[in-house]
């Protein structure tokens, strides 16, 4: 097959390319035993029509469309792979020739992978990201456990203080009529955890059980419920029960409960290592970050729209993923901000984009400086999968992983390789 490229500009080449006589021929006639079966012409038994019979009732192009269908798929693929190119969408396929006897003639046009103008990325200065481990993030650490670790107890007669669990009724006015959504019992309430609109938890500071209080706030503008926004609204409060968290000693006692030491100094010592490992990873993440961050300001590639709108899709699901995992999927989302899938497309958008501008030079890097993927990259990368995923039978995950495709790994440890070269080269400052 000869491919011949017409142009390639603004990331869509053009090109055309023959399928041979003979090679059309062998496709008509697998098109026609696979389609002899719906044909029925009286004299012939079903599916033993002859295909020339076939053809002289229904016309000769009755196989075209279904062998220009077997065979286009394979010598679509050659000529891309001839003229060197890659493909980021599906093409446009225009037959300009189809006779039978002649050479089929086939033009295509399809969106490629860009060409990147790369800068010096072996000259790059960054600032250092650096975090380190103080005595108040131990102690900040040691608090969050032992608030988990904490007992809910009556509070007695006293009045409502910040931190205190509440049980509440409650029913909402709008212009002196109750609205939908807006009336509770037995609802609990800690007061300052901000779950309430602005201005309702704290007047019910210095309140005592039993009380009726009337509450009376101002709905935020960007409110969900449309007929709610900007609103006053009174709401007619009961205090039905005041409780508090009662805290455990930090001492001895509480580190030998919560971990697996003996004193809360050798605790504490545990929460510093934890902290400055997890830093550490942190530093290493953003510093990266940042560094590619400042390698695509140096590079010049002009994105098309396809990879964008493809990786939007992938963001859109990670964020419904993600959603998923606070209990509540995309549709409810959009429900409580008052969105849009295409506005919160939108807000995505500029991620997509600097993941594939980051992806695409990082590629091309790896081009420029030869980097390769070996088979023992690849099983180092299954094994942390199989680690990962606390596969019992390591061998067996990896054999099966191998069975399938693995460009996503081999991309992601080119990537790897290529950033580990930047940082190589970089100057933190």
């Amino acid at each position: 097959m000869k491919a011949i490229l017409e142009k390639k500009e603004n990331n869509k080449a053009t090109f055309n390319f023959e399928i041979s006589e003979r090679n059309f021929e062998e496709a008509l006639q697998k098109a026609y035993l696979q389609n002899r079966g719906k044909f029925n012409i009286p004299g012939f038994r079903k599916g033993k029509v002859p295909r020339k019979i076939i053809e002289m009732n229904y016309g000769v192009e009755i196989f075209y469309e279904e062998a220009i269908n077997i065979i286009l798929p394979n010598a679509y693929n050659d000529a891309v792979e001839e003229l060197g190119l890659e493909p980021v969408d599906q093409p446009e396929v225009h037959i300009e020739e189809i006779e039978k006897g002649k050479p089929i003639i086939v033009k295509i046009e399809v969106a490629v992978k860009p060409e990147v103008v790369l800068g010096d990325y072996k000259s790059i200065e960054i600032e250092k990201v650096e975090y380190n481990v103080t005595d108040e993030h131990v102690e900040d650490e040691l608090k969050s456990v032992q608030e988990m670790n904490g007992r809910i107890i009556d509070a007695g007669d006293r009045v409502v203080k910040v931190g205190d669990i509440l049980t509440i009724d409650y029913a909402g006015y709008v212009d002196g009529a109750q609205f939908d959504g807006g009336t509770a019992e037995g609802q609990t309430l800690e007061i300052g955890s901000g779950r309430f609109i602005p201005g309702f938890e704290e007047q019910l500071v210095g309140k005592n059980k039993g009380e009726e209080v009337d509450v009376v706030v101002t709905f935020p503008e960007e409110y969900h419920a449309e007929d709610l926004k900007g609103k006053e609204a009174t709401f007619k409060v009961t205090i039905h029960e005041i409780k508090e968290k009662e805290l455990p000693e930090l001492d001895d006692e509480f580190a030998k409960d919560v971990s697996e030491f003996d004193t809360i100094e050798e605790y504490k010592n545990s929460i510093r290592e934890k902290l400055e490992e997890e830093f550490k990873n942190k530093e290493e993440v953003e510093n990266e970050n940042n560094l590619i961050e400042k390698v695509i300001e140096i590079c010049e590639v002009d994105i098309p729209e396809v990879m964008i709108d493809s990786q939007l899709e992938n963001e859109l699901g990670e964020f419904d993923y993600r959603m998923r995992m606070q209990g509540i999927n995309l549709e409810q989302y959009l429900q409580i901000t008052n969105s849009t899938e295409e506005s919160l497309k939108e807000q995505l958008r500029p991620m997509a984009e600097k993941r594939v501008r980051g992806d695409i030079i990082l590629e091309a890097i790896g081009k420029a400086e030869n980097i390769e993927v070996t088979e023992e990259d690849i099983d180092k990368e299954l094994e942390k999968m199989a680690d990962s995923y606390k596969q019992e039978n390591k061998e067996q995950f990896i054999k099966d992983m191998r069975r399938g495709d693995l460009s996503f790994l081999e991309t992601a440890i080119t990537n790897q390789k290529v950033i580990e070269l930047l940082k190589a080269n970089a100057k933190f400052k």
